[in-house]
C-alpha cells in the first residue's frame, strides 16, 4: 500500500494509500476472518506495520554487510531501500489509528 517505488529517492513520494490498504484487508478478511482468531484480526494494522519495519531493518543490514543478500542496481541501492521503507513506516505511524479503524470497520462486516 505504498504511494511510492520500493527504492524512491523522492521521500516525499512515499507513504501509505489508505484506500489501498482498505482494499487488502477487506479482501484478506473476506477469506481468512474465518479461520483467524480475534486477537490476529487485532494486530492486521499492527503486523503491516511490523513487516515494513522489518523489511527496512532487513535492507540496511544488508547494506552494512556489503550487500550480499539483495541484488542491487547501484552502490546505493539498499540504502536508498532503507530510506524508502522508513519513510512508510513513518507513513504508517502517523496514519496507525486510521488503519485499525479500517480493520474494525472490516471485520464489523464479516
Amino acid at each position: 500500500a505504498n504511494t511510492g517505488e520500493e527504492d524512491d529517492t523522492n521521500l516525499d513520494n512515499i507513504s501509505i494509500d489508505l484506500d489501498i490498504f482498505e482494499g487488502y484487508t477487506k479482501g484478506y478478511l473476506e477469506n481468512a476472518a474465518s479461520f483467524l482468531s480475534q486477537v490476529e484480526i487485532d494486530n492486521l494494522a499492527f503486523g503491516a506495520k511490523l513487516l515494513t519495519y522489518m523489511q527496512t531493518v532487513r535492507f540496511f543490514t544488508d547494506y552494512l554487510n556489503g550487500d550480499t543478500y539483495y541484488k542491487i542496481k547501484h552502490k546505493e541501492h539498499n540504502l536508498e531501500r532503507t530510506l524508502a521503507q522508513f519513510k512508510l513506516l513513518t507513513s504508517m505511524e502517523d496514519n496507525f489509528d486510521k488503519m485499525q479503524q479500517i480493520v474494525s470497520e472490516a471485520t464489523a462486516k464479516n
